[in-house]
């Protein structure tokens, strides 16, 4: 393994600026963009994600390239995910001149993630990122479910959405998002991060989720997206009980009631007190559709 990368290889504060006034890039509200500045911060995130030399990391959003250079440090590759035509295109050459040691350890795919399907080079092992707050969820979700491959996650968020996301049931944020991303691991809060590190700074703070993947997959006979579907109507109404939230998705209230009782759970229930794997087992008991019409869009709540 080549020789650890010279300390003032990553960016600092004046670094970044320079690089976007080279650029002519301006961070954009649409899409999220706050660059992080602090060279403590980012290799606190590659720490705290437990990334080790032999891992294959994939970051979604790297931006000026503050993240990937840490995660370059230590990683055996990484691989960047970037939507952003400058960005995308600026980035190797910022690896190239910072870390050229590491630059064949780096490939860039220039995409949407919600789009990307697979990955040059060797399966991710780790997805490290900082999500633009906006797509923060789908994208987490999509990546966990399109690389199986992927053993832990740690994403900086929304504190807002970290709290969603590592809520346990019972919790008054604990929704869809908690719930889908326990289908693929267990999730935790993994810290908060200051707004001073970050440029521009943001008008919210910041949250680590860490999500290690299930060893085993949920034992359930029911697909993912019949358990997502039973998900998405019991939150789309969640002052209802889950009788009259589920009755779109069952083809009636009584259908639903039927289901509830064979999976174990009181149809009076709502959807917030559910594990994930009693919505698996709701989705098991789901009536047969030929006995039962195909809920609407209206109604399943889409």
């Amino acid at each position: 393994m080549s020789s650890s990368p010279a300390p003032d290889a990553l960016l600092g504060p004046a670094d970044v600026r320079e690089l976007a006034a080279a650029l002519g890039v301006r961070p954009t509200k649409q899409r999220g963009q706050n660059f992080v500045i602090d060279a403590n911060t980012v290799r606190r995130i590659v720490r705290t994600a437990q990334v080790r030399p032999d891992d294959v990391v994939v970051e979604v959003g790297p931006g000026l390239g503050s993240l990937t250079l840490a995660l370059l440090e230590v990683a055996d590759r990484v691989t960047a995910v970037e939507i952003d035509d400058v960005l995308a295109a600026a980035l190797p050459a910022t690896i190239a001149a910072r870390m050229p040691e590491r630059a064949d350890r780096f490939a860039l795919v220039h995409s949407d993630a919600m789009h990307v399907a697979e990955l040059p080079g060797p399966a991710p092992t780790a997805l490290v990122a900082n999500l633009p707050y906006n797509v923060a969820v789908p994208v987490l979700l999509h990546m966990l479910d399109t690389f199986p491959s992927l053993e832990r996650t740690l994403v900086m968020v929304q504190a807002e959405v970290a709290d969603r996301l590592a809520a346990a049931p019972g919790s008054k944020v604990y929704g869809v998002p908690s719930v889908k991303a326990a289908w693929y691991a267990e999730v935790k809060r993994a810290g908060a991060i200051g707004r001073n590190v970050f440029w521009p700074a943001p008008n919210v703070d910041s949250g680590l989720v860490s999500l290690v993947r299930r060893t085993e997959p949920l034992k359930t006979t029911a697909t993912r997206s019949e358990v997502f579907a039973v998900v998405d109507a019991a939150f789309a109404q969640r002052r209802k009980t889950l009788r009259a939230a589920l009755a779109g998705w069952a083809g009636s209230a009584a259908a639903a009631e039927a289901a509830l009782v064979a999976a174990g759970v009181s149809p009076q229930a709502r959807g917030e007190s559910l594990t994930v794997e009693e919505f698996a087992r709701i989705a098991e008991s789901a009536p047969a559709r030929d006995a039962a019409p195909a809920p609407t869009n209206e109604e399943s709540g889409k």
